[in-house]
C-alpha cells in the first residue's frame, strides 16, 4: 500500500494551521472539481483533495496520520526497502478481529484512508447510499452516551457524514445490527447537529424496552458553495466588460447551472440573490433558502498598444465629462 502525503497534495507545510488548509482546500476544490474541470485525471485529483482535507481539518485524524507520517519517515532514514513498512499497528480494525464493513466502491476515500481511518465512525461522502456494521461498533464500545432512562435500554449515539448534495437531496445510509439491516434516511435540508432518531435500536433494556440510537449529521464544507443556515453563498468572477457594460453569464446551482442577467456598471463585491436557490428548510415542504453570488472583476492584463490607448481614450473622456 502507498502512502499517501496529504500536506503535499494540499500544498501546505505540515505546521499549517486550519485556516491555512481549508484555503488551500477550496482554492484546489474549486480548480479539479468534475463539473468545472474536465481534462483527464482532474477526478482523481479531486477525491485526493477531499481525502486529505477529511484528515488535516480533523484534530483527531490529523494527530494520528501525523503520528504514522513520523513512523514513515523514521523507517525511510533507517533504509526501508518498498513494501516492507508495517502497516499492521496502523490498520483501523482490532488486532485479532476482522472488521467487518462494506466498502463502497463509488467511495471518495483510498485504500490509504480506509485502512488508516476507516474505523473512525462513520465515514461518509462517497455515495447515497452506505452501509456500516452497527455491531462491529458497539462491540468496541463506539457511541455509547452513557444515558440511562428508567426501565429502558441504554440509547446510542453515532456519527455520520454527508456531502452537501447529500443534504440538499437527502440520503440514505444502510446499518447492520442483530443481522439485521436497517435502512436510515437522513432528510432533505440536514445541516451540522442535526439528530436522526432510529427508534428501539439503542441496547436492550431489563424489561425488553430497547433505547433509541441516534445519527449525528455532520455536513462536509464544499467547494463551490459556504452554507449559511438555509442560505448558499458562491463567487463567480466576470470580465471587466461584463461588469461595465452588462451581459449574461451561466451560475452553478444546487441543481445544474441557471442564466444570471448581469446589469451594466457591477460592482466587485456585489451580492446578487437568487431567490430559492438556498438548501431545502428542514421539516418545511417546498421551502427554500436563498443563493448569493459574489461577484468578483478580473482586471485585463498584457494590453496590446491598441487597447492601453483606447483605455487612455476612455479615461480623458471621463476626466471631461
Amino acid at each position: 500500500m502507498e502512502y499517501k502525503d496529504y500536506y503535499k497534495i494540499l500544498g501546505v507545510p505540515k505546521n499549517a494551521d486550519l485556516k491555512t488548509i481549508k484555503k488551500a482546500y477550496r482554492e484546489l476544490a474549486r480548480k479539479y472539481h468534475p463539473d468545472v474541470n474536465k481534462s483527464p485525471g482532474a477526478e482523481a485529483r479531486f477525491k485526493e483533495i477531499n481525502e486529505a482535507h477529511e484528515v488535516l481539518s480533523d484534530p483527531e485524524k490529523r494527530q494520528k496520520y501525523d503520528m504514522l507520517g513520523s513512523s514513515y519517515a523514521q523507517w525511510q532514514r533507517s533504509g526501508g526497502v518498498p513494501g516492507g513498512f508495517d502497516w499492521s499497528q496502523w490498520m483501523s480494525g482490532r488486532p485479532g478481529g476482522a472488521r467487518v464493513e462494506y466498502r463502497d466502491p463509488d467511495s471518495m476515500f483510498s485504500d490509504f484512508f480506509e485502512a488508516i481511518f476507516g474505523g473512525m465512525g462513520f465515514s461518509g461522502g462517497g455515495g447515497s447510499v452506505r452501509f456500516v456494521d452497527f455491531d462491529e461498533m458497539m462491540r468496541g464500545g463506539g457511541g455509547r452516551t452513557g444515558r440511562r432512562r428508567p426501565a429502558r435500554g441504554q440509547d446510542y449515539d453515532a456519527q455520520v457524514v454527508i456531502s452537501l448534495e447529500e443534504a440538499y437531496h437527502g440520503t440514505t445510509r444502510l446499518l447492520s445490527k442483530d443481522g439485521r439491516r436497517l435502512q436510515v434516511k437522513i432528510p432533505r435540508g440536514a445541516r451540522t447537529g442535526t439528530r436522526v432518531r432510529i427508534a428501539g435500536e439503542g441496547g436492550a433494556g431489563p424489561d425488553g424496552q430497547a433505547g433509541d440510537l441516534y445519527l449525528n449529521v455532520t455536513v462536509q464544507e464544499d467547494p463551490r458553495f459556504e452554507r449559511q443556515g438555509d442560505d448558499l453563498y458562491e463567487d463567480i468572477t466576470l470580465d471587466l466588460y461584463t461588469a461595465v457594460l452588462g451581459g449574461e453569464v451561466q451560475v452553478p446551482t444546487m441543481t445544474g447551472s441557471v442564466t444570471l442577467k448581469v446589469n451594466p456598471g457591477t460592482q466587485p463585491g456585489r451580492l446578487i440573490r437568487l431567490k430559492g436557490r438556498g438548501m431545502p428548510v428542514l421539516k418545511k415542504k417546498d421551502a427554500y433558502g436563498d443563493l448569493y453570488v459574489r461577484v468578483n472583476v478580473e482586471i485585463p492584463t498584457n494590453l496590446s498598444a491598441k487597447e492601453r490607448a483606447l483605455f487612455k481614450e476612455l479615461a480623458n473622456i471621463r476626466r471631461q465629462s
